[in-house]
């Protein structure tokens, strides 16, 4: 009896040739096509070579982590000699940890170091892959995002990623591979269940199969209706944070008239940015617990993958670690000299030499000045105002942010403060060099 499942000379000229030019109708594309040599890869490397001659490129990823990987590299550029399709052999060093997340993290690394500007990375990805994914996803806590697992298209660190295989069983590929004497490597670690992809593959998936025979099919159908939720998540998140702030900073009144529930996807969506992951449930917690919920005069500050969250006021605000740990970077007092049109810079930002209406006195150009930071108890007289202020209370009236305080430096000429450097621009301070037609700094950038 003929098996009733198609030979692959069959299906690749009606259904697979079909499904690529519908799943990535643009037939002008240039192709970056992932193959490690498997059984997957192999049928994948066979089929884009027939679909899109011309247009593809091949890259063979050597983790280097067995001795045998580099002949499988020499497999994998011989069959693409065969097909005469361009090969790519990138070496790379897998670091400490997590093995599989660490061979993951450098496999894309060399993705987008050998990627060329009009080039689309083909994975091989297919059902099955699509549930483990789900299942591991489902094990760690994942949320809906998890649940989504991998897209037919998408984006991931500049990379537009496109799996033609991502409904196809792998019942499906073993059998067109054998029908059309597709050679290919078997790695030895794919059956290792000390990890975790393996283990679920070998160990878990017979056990779930052989109660739920179409599991496969159900969890790959489940990760499609986490995808439309995850975008109508998204969608709210991105209309609530619109509401709220930016990407660097929220109202914290706007967010709390919002549900629980949309205070969590907003902050997780916000702490996120364009980092590939979510922070845990857990992270985002924190943030609100001791953050949020913190006392308006309080300095609380939370780090979290590479970001400072703090409150100032009723303002939540995102700050670079770089940026929040600079306050704890001493600024020395300096001598310099000035020049009309020069621009220099200063803690506070980049500032241009300009004339003005009214200003410093032009003989100042060319002396030598003084440049001092803030130590705290300065009092100034500001232009155009009565009296001297504690230099404190003038920050806090412009509202300087109180990481950005560092920052502050004060100009003088023989102990007579002439001004003073900030983050909101130049501050002129009355003194007997203030004249008109003089010079002012101009803040250009922060």
């Amino acid at each position: 009896m003929r098996s009733t499942l198609p030979t692959f000379n069959e299906v690749w000229q009606q259904q697979l040739r079909s499904r690529i030019l519908k799943t990535w109708p643009c037939a002008e594309s240039k192709f970056l096509i992932a193959c490690s040599g498997g059984m997957d890869s192999m049928l994948l490397l066979q089929v884009m070579s027939a679909v899109f001659p011309n247009q593809i490129r091949a890259i063979y990823i050597n983790h280097q982590l067995q001795d045998i990987a580099t002949s499988w590299g020499d497999f994998v550029r011989a069959e693409c000699h065969k097909l005469d399709v361009p090969c790519i052999i990138a070496n790379v060093d897998v670091q400490q940890g997590n093995l599989e997340n660490q061979a993951r993290i450098a496999r894309y690394q060399a993705f987008k170091q050998h990627i060329l500007p009009n080039e689309i990375l083909v994975l091989a990805h297919h059902q099955q892959d699509q549930a483990e994914t789900v299942l591991l996803n489902l094990f760690s806590g994942s949320g809906v995002g998890g649940l989504s697992a991998m897209s037919a298209v998408d984006q991931r660190d500049a990379l537009t990623i496109w799996r033609p295989f991502l409904d196809l069983s792998r019942e499906n590929i073993e059998f067109w591979v054998q029908q059309s004497n597709i050679t290919y490597i078997q790695d030895p670690t794919n059956f290792d269940t000390h990890y975790d992809r393996a283990w679920c593959r070998e160990t878990l998936w017979p056990l779930l199969n052989s109660r739920f025979p179409k599991m496969q099919q159900a969890v790959s159908r489940s990760s499609y209706l986490m995808q439309d939720a995850n975008q109508i998540l998204a969608e709210v998140a991105e209309q609530d944070l619109q509401h709220c702030g930016t990407a660097q900073q929220l109202d914290i009144v706007k967010l709390q008239q919002l549900s629980n529930a949309r205070q969590r996807q907003l902050l997780s969506n916000w702490m996120k940015g364009s980092a590939q992951y979510r922070p845990s449930l857990a992270m985002v917690e924190r943030i609100q617990a001791e953050v949020i919920l913190a006392k308006t005069d309080a300095q609380a500050a939370l780090h979290h993958a590479g970001f400072y969250y703090l409150r100032y006021q009723n303002m939540l605000y995102k700050i670079s670690k770089a940026d929040y740990l600079a306050q704890q970077q001493p600024i020395s007092t300096q001598n310099l000299q000035l020049d009309e049109q020069q621009t220099i810079q200063v803690a506070a930002g980049q500032f241009a030499i300009q004339t003005a209406p009214l200003g410093l006195d032009p003989k100042l150009l060319g002396q030598n000045l003084m440049l001092s930071p803030r130590m705290g108890g300065e009092k100034i007289h500001l232009y155009g105002r009565v009296g001297r202020w504690p230099l404190k209370k003038a920050i806090q009236e412009a509202q300087i942010f109180p990481w950005q305080r560092h920052q502050i430096q004060i100009l003088s000429k023989d102990d007579v403060m002439l001004g003073v450097f900030t983050p909101k621009g130049f501050w002129l301070a009355e003194s007997i060099y203030c004249k008109k037609n003089g010079w002012q700094p101009k803040l250009l950038c922060h």
